[in-house]
């Protein structure tokens, strides 16, 4: 099975920021613990006696809030950079691509940024895997997991409706089930979509392309063509 780790960055209701980013990590089930593996050993650095005792998230990583003060900024930053040029490009492309919608809000007055965004992420990574069951024969379905949120209740009706009564682009016809929403402490992988989800935040609302640059080459894109990143 393919399985997308995915998590937002940006608050959808704060008029002080102009983005919202959706984005997912995709890797096949047999390569989630390798990934693990390696950001557990970056996570070591900052307890290695229980690295699991410590959750990768990128705004308190950064800005050094709940708890992280009691590490250097530099190691904090070299931290964030190296989870996505281990966990994500190590793996790039032949088991991990990554995917986004990123909103500029007032592109989208009215509407449900909420909904536009996930529709953007699901039939991206939905019309992957139909490229992978034609051009290799994979018929891997897929399933997105989520970190917790208050959008979890909205977030299944939207997967029920894009795959029976389709969304823009047609129907999702690649998913093995509606997300599943999963608490990001128990979670290296939806710990690694929180930080992609961040750095391409980051990028875009605040010009900061210090963690964007350690993975922008990973959306997924076939033939000089890229998929797996929405922009509007």
């Amino acid at each position: 099975m393919h399985l997308l780790y995915a998590d937002e960055s940006g608050s959808i209701s704060d008029p002080s920021q102009r983005f919202f980013v959706l984005a997912g990590v995709a890797v096949f089930e047999r390569s989630t613990h390798w990934v693990e593996v390696e950001l557990n050993q970056i996570a070591a650095r900052f307890n290695p006696a229980e690295p699991h005792e410590v959750e990768l998230h990128g705004s308190p990583m950064r800005t050094g809030s709940h708890g992280w003060s009691d590490h250097g900024q530099a190691l904090r930053k070299q931290a964030i950079v190296d989870a996505l040029s281990l966990g994500v490009a190590k793996h790039h492309p032949r088991d991990l691509r990554l995917f986004a919608a990123v909103l500029e809000k007032n592109n989208f007055a009215g509407q449900d940024i909420a909904q536009i965004a996930f529709e953007q992420l699901s039939s991206r990574f939905d019309q992957y895997l139909g490229r992978l069951y034609r051009e290799k024969g994979d018929k891997q379905r897929g399933l997105i997991l989520f970190d917790k949120s208050s959008t979890e209740r909205r977030i299944q009706t939207l997967a029920r409706d894009f795959k029976h009564t389709g969304h823009s682009f047609g129907i999702t016809r690649n998913y093995a089930e509606v997300p599943v929403f999963l608490d990001s402490r128990a979670s290296r992988l939806i710990q690694l979509a929180d930080l992609v989800a961040y750095a391409i935040f980051r990028h875009h609302e605040h010009g900061d392309s210090t963690y964007y640059n350690a993975c922008s080459h990973c959306f997924d894109a076939e033939g000089g063509v890229v998929h797996g990143l929405y922009v509007r």
